[in-house]
């Protein structure tokens, strides 16, 4: 197609070349000193065409002939540059391969090559992008030293040159994993504090943030950067459920006494505050410190919603207010035997009442109740041998050894 294309517009040129210049009878006449020399216009266009051709061609190759050695150069540079890159493509393959020690000789070639021309070396990012394989590779290898060196000078090339910009966030977040790998967790906090607003809000970091945090036993911020991440989707939404959940336990946890519980209970986020089962852990630890009115205020809402609860969520509710039953209110009956009536079935609402009216003193009922749920094979086995524990008290602030002994017999039955 190519070659008819060629060929007609040759056509299309002889036809206009025949049509302007056959029948041209003009002259071009030249006068030096005394002479005078007449030639065809025809043939004067022609020696010029083809004098602008001849000058054009000779400018060229004079111009290829003073510019070679520079050629030359740039060609070498780029066999160089070529070949640092080709080192540096291994050194990744190499390193993606566990093949660790390769890579980092793979990596320390193509920085040679670079540092050997000063015209490559000027490539800081390439440059800060081989020295942060090496240092993982190193790392790998657990050569700390060499991996320092190589992160030191990566920062140190990606700090001056424009262009760097991302090898440098890249070298800080390797050097706060690196720290979690040691299980250094204050190191890593160090890092990720140095990152720039834009940076630390990235999943990467909030990860390395969060796992930072719960090794060093900070589980208010670790909630907060898990938060972060929820609010990211850096997990799914069932996977965040239960990691706020069991971050807010863990910080209810490492209160000491009934003030820092407090302050802790007021810290965790509205959310987690609503939350069944951090409520529920709340009231234990609040039974634990002494403090069982304050367990009860916070499981209070969700007693009162308990029709809205699912089964799960009733038996938490249960197991967390029995804990907190001395000074237990007249008003609890009442939310109580109004569950009972709605859940006839449920062992676990029968073993909150009985606890209830035992600790009211309302002993025949109480020991229905308690009878009800330490038989019930579907509750826990601790809720049942607490059950059979709390009716063999009873039974011996009536002085009935008998019943007492056989309490005692079936709790220790239960393993």
């Amino acid at each position: 197609m190519r070659m008819v294309i060629w060929l007609v517009l040759l056509f299309v040129a002889a036809v206009v070349a025949a049509l302007t210049l056959g029948n041209n009878d003009g002259l071009a006449s030249f006068y030096w000193r005394g002479w005078r020399m007449d030639v065809s216009l025809n043939l004067f266009l022609l020696l010029l065409v083809a004098g602008c051709f001849a000058l054009m061609t000779l400018m060229q190759t004079l111009d290829a002939l003073l510019t070679l050695p520079k050629r030359a150069r740039l060609w070498r540079m780029a066999q160089r540059e070529r070949s640092a890159q080709v080192a540096l493509r291994e050194a990744w393959a190499d390193y993606f391969g566990a093949r660790y020690s390769r890579a980092q000789k793979a990596a320390q070639r193509a920085l040679n090559i670079q540092s050997q021309t000063p015209d490559l070396a000027q490539d800081g990012s390439f440059m800060a992008l081989a020295h942060l394989v090496a240092a993982q590779s190193a790392h790998r290898l657990q050569d700390r030293r060499n991996r320092d060196d190589h992160l030191r000078q990566a920062l140190q090339v990606a700090s001056q040159s424009a262009g760097a910009r991302a090898q440098e966030e890249g070298a800080r977040l390797l050097a706060a994993e690196w720290a979690l790998d040691e299980r250094d967790a204050q190191r890593a906090l160090g890092l990720l504090g140095e990152l720039t607003p834009g940076v630390a809000r990235r999943t990467q970091a909030l990860r390395l943030k969060l796992q930072a945090s719960r090794l060093a036993h900070q589980p208010l911020e670790a909630l907060r950067t898990a938060r972060l991440l929820a609010k990211h989707q850096g997990f799914s939404k069932s996977a965040a459920q239960g990691l706020l959940r069991s971050l807010a336990c863990e910080a209810l946890e490492t209160a000491r006494d009934v003030d820092q519980l407090r302050i802790t209970w007021q810290q965790l986020d509205a959310s987690d505050r609503r939350d069944v089962f951090v409520a529920s852990r709340a009231a234990h630890c609040a039974a634990s410190l002494g403090a069982p009115e304050d367990g009860r205020g916070w499981l209070r809402p969700f007693w009162e919603s308990i029709v809205e609860q699912g089964a799960d969520e009733r038996q938490a509710l249960a197991e967390a207010l029995v804990p907190c039953m001395p000074g237990l209110g007249p008003e609890w009956l009442q939310r109580l035997e109004t569950a009972v009536q709605r859940f006839p079935r449920d062992g676990t609402m029968a073993y909150a009442l009985g606890h209830a009216l035992a600790e009211r003193q309302l002993w025949g009922k109480a020991r229905l109740m308690l009878e009800q749920a330490a038989e019930d094979r579907e509750l826990a086995v601790a809720s049942r041998r607490r059950s059979w524990l709390r009716l063999a008290e009873m039974a011996e602030q009536d002085g009935d050894t008998e019943r007492r002994a056989r309490y005692f017999e079936a709790a220790a039955t239960l393993g």
